[in-house]
């Protein structure tokens, strides 16, 4: 981790041919790139509170619908009435649906994109560490059904993720320790060197912006390599279930009050 200097794009392989991860962290040009008076914006409620001045943009696009990123409103139940807000608004299918916020925000913003109209494009700005160090790239999508969790769900890749850590200036330090712990159980995965390095590092971490974006990176080209290789979940990408069985118990047993990365770094 000598070199600091953290490059700003990858490029992932999918089934739907390949889609681009850029890190921007001025709003103009994230405003810029993303504008189109055909977006259709999801977004959670918190994040457009604290960014309403950065986020404006969103009010030129097609709609916006505010979402309570909690778990009981990532359900298909819960669901219903922001599919019928995107065909109130006159969704179609060259239109694009915009995520911004956390994981909870990108699994009904992916899950919808993939169904509404037999499926039309997405974007995703992950707003939370855990999702831009790990569940921003990789296509799915979980949704519970009653009191059954992730038990429907979707491959459908982002078009574009924009990836700002300007975002995680607001996060609770929970958050933030959620984000590496997910960091932690990516790179214990990749190996004895990785796992070394980011230990090394852990201190660092929560008062180092540059070097934490420098482990999002890498985090993110460590699971890239799985993604790209089984990203159906048939075979070796299941390993980044690592910790999730006694994760998803824990936050379960907690009502969801342990956030997901420290529920799952316990487990591990």
């Amino acid at each position: 981790m000598e070199d600091l200097v953290v490059p700003n794009s990858i490029e992932i392989n999918s089934y739907k041919g390949q889609y681009s991860l850029k890190i921007i962290n001025d709003f103009r040009e994230i405003g810029s790139s993303i504008m189109n008076s055909e977006n259709h914006f999801i977004i959670d409620k918190k994040v457009e509170s604290l960014y309403r001045e950065e986020l404006a943009f969103v009010n030129e696009g097609k709609s916006k619908y505010l979402v309570e990123a909690t778990e009981e409103n990532k359900s298909i139940e819960r669901i219903i009435p922001i599919f019928n807000h995107l065909v109130v608004s006159g969704i179609k299918r060259n239109h694009k649906i915009v995520a911004i916020g956390g994981g909870i925000t990108q699994d009904i913003s992916c899950f919808i994109s993939s169904t509404i109209l037999r499926g039309i494009d997405w974007v995703f700005m992950p707003t939370t560490l855990l999702a831009q160090a790990d569940s921003c790239i990789g296509s799915k999508s979980s949704i519970n059904l009653g009191e059954t969790k992730n038990i429907l769900g979707t491959f459908e890749p982002p078009k574009r993720i924009i990836l700002s850590t300007h975002f995680l200036k607001t996060l609770e330090s929970k958050d933030i320790q959620s984000g590496i712990g997910e960091m932690i159980k990516v790179h214990a995965i990749d190996g004895p060197s990785s796992y070394n390095s980011i230990s090394k590092d852990y201190n660092k971490l929560l008062d180092d912006d540059v070097l934490l974006e420098r482990y999002i990176y890498d985090s993110l080209l460590i699971k890239k390599r799985y993604i790209e290789e089984d990203e159906f979940d048939k075979g070796i990408r299941n390993i980044f279930n690592y910790g999730h069985s006694f994760g998803h118990a824990i936050e379960s047993a907690t009502n969801f009050s342990i956030p997901h990365g420290i529920a799952i770094t316990i487990g591990m």
